[in-house]
């Protein structure tokens, strides 16, 4: 019996050969071709687990959110059990969609079309002129529900598949989660969503956001130059070289998954070093937290870390601790230190979505935390300094969305599509020695490898026969 061969394109192009293994080479057609954009909503969007939000923003029975999964819109509810669902936003009468709001507070999801009704966990309950059986006798009740897909919560964030029966999401995370540990869960009553995400669209293809948010550090010494010129940002006097010189800042632990999941662990004692004037050499584990709090965390709330995280999970996180990074296929999060002028250091806590909305336009979501027993004062200035840094409207951000779109219209032309995104920096250190977390982990500046574990998830999954 012979084996389904893998995806081809209509020009014959098999999807596998897009990406070079050999010389670490994808083509730039992948930024905007419409067939593989199709494919990637089944083969990516439609059988991995895609973030969705957090279950703090829908706090009470009947709250339900509409967000996307891949090109499908889906309704994120909360039952009367307090148990979260996420449903397809597709009424099973005539494809209507059942909510066309982008949130709100019901017991009774009701399609404006024929006025089929919907409980918030699915389940029909029927059509209006019940004595009339319009919704007919061939099929039960329990067979016309809006389609479920299956759900997790990880530390509040809520991630759905459409692949039922397929790798629970533990096995999805792989070795990441270790590392994720010590951002999503490591307080003893979680964070939280300060107001609804912020959302703007671009003209660029989902992926060239998506590899960047795989832990692309390189970006940061010339797009993000700035950073090492400007306010209390400024790095002048400190780098190799003229002023503001970020390569300092380039150098660290980076960890990558076969899943294209991806961390940037940096540095925590040069931080200490800058921003409080001690020695972190001669300072303990507790001594180092009380200096410098992980971001977003006062010093009355270091203590939870001790219930919540291990012995090897508090080292990493009081050496090198993971700052940025990416969940495949599309989110970036973010939990930065942001200096004062008054010397003084607040934290962000961020997650960003870039959500496809066609091959050549993505939407930007962008999700701001605290703590949930974060002090009021705190939570304000993360909320402020967290919009001007990386919202819709932020300086990074204004930045990353400039150059997405650029790459997507290259990705069109007739020489352009057949040039290629390069991956060829290549780490050769491993892990640091005594290094406690698993993963594939390297040491020194920051390298394509994270990036490029990205493509090679992304080929895998694209090219798998089905």
């Amino acid at each position: 019996m012979l084996s389904p061969a893998p995806p081809t394109l209509s020009d014959g192009t098999k999807v596998v050969d897009l990406v070079n293994v050999n010389t670490r080479e994808v083509q730039m057609r992948a930024l905007s071709d419409p067939e593989l954009y199709e494919l990637e909503m089944e083969r990516i969007f439609g059988k991995i687990w895609v973030f969705l939000g957090h279950e703090s923003e829908i706090p009470n029975s009947g709250d339900f959110v509409t967000r996307d999964m891949g090109s499908d819109s889906v309704l994120v509810t909360r039952d009367k059990s307090g148990e979260v669902h996420v449903l397809l936003n597709l009424c099973t009468h005539r494809g209507m969609r059942v909510s066309t709001l982008d949130a709100g507070n019901t017991q009774i999801h009701t399609c404006i079309y024929h006025g089929w009704a919907f409980r918030p966990n699915g389940a029909f309950l029927g059509a209006p002129v019940e004595k009339e059986t319009m919704h007919g006798k061939m099929m039960s009740k329990e067979e016309l529900g809006l389609k479920k897909a299956r759900v997790t919560l990880y530390g509040g964030l809520i991630f759905a598949t459409w692949n039922i029966d397929g790798p629970s999401f533990e096995e999805f995370l792989g070795d990441a989660k270790w590392y994720y540990d010590i951002l999503f869960k490591r307080t003893d009553k979680g964070m939280e969503v300060l107001g609804p995400p912020q959302r703007f669209t671009v003209r660029a293809n989902w992926k060239a956001a998506g590899e960047q948010s795989a832990a692309d550090g390189y970006h940061t010494l010339t797009l993000h130059r700035w950073l090492g010129e400007v306010g209390n940002y400024s790095k002048k006097g400190e780098g190799e070289g003229s002023g503001g010189d970020l390569s300092p800042e380039m150098y660290g632990v980076e960890v990558s998954s076969p899943h294209g999941h991806a961390l940037r662990c940096i540095d925590l004692g040069r931080k200490i070093r800058r921003m409080t004037g001690l020695d972190p050499d001669v300072l303990s584990v507790d001594e180092k937290l009380n200096a410098l709090p992980p971001a977003g965390m006062t010093k009355e709330m270091v203590e939870q870390l001790k219930r919540n995280l291990t012995p090897e999970q508090l080292h990493v996180q009081t050496s090198m601790p993971p700052q940025v990074g990416g969940i495949f296929p599309n989110v970036l999060f973010g939990f930065v230190y942001i200096p004062q002028a008054d010397g003084s250091v607040v934290g962000s806590m961020t997650m960003h979505a870039y959500v496809p909305k066609g091959p050549d336009k993505l939407e930007f979501v962008n999700w701001i935390f605290a703590e949930k027993d974060a002090p009021q004062e705190l939570r304000d200035k993360m909320l402020r300094q967290t919009i001007q840094l990386f919202g819709t409207s932020g300086m990074v951000e204004q930045d990353d969305s400039d150059t997405w779109p650029h790459m997507t219209l290259a990705a069109k032309g007739a020489q352009g599509k057949k040039m290629t995104l390069k991956y060829q920096a290549v780490y050769e250190t491993g892990a640091p020695k005594g290094w406690p977390g698993p993963g594939i982990v390297n040491e020194g500046f920051t390298k394509d490898d994270t990036q490029w574990h990205w493509w090679l998830y992304w080929r895998q999954l694209m090219g798998d026969a089905v």
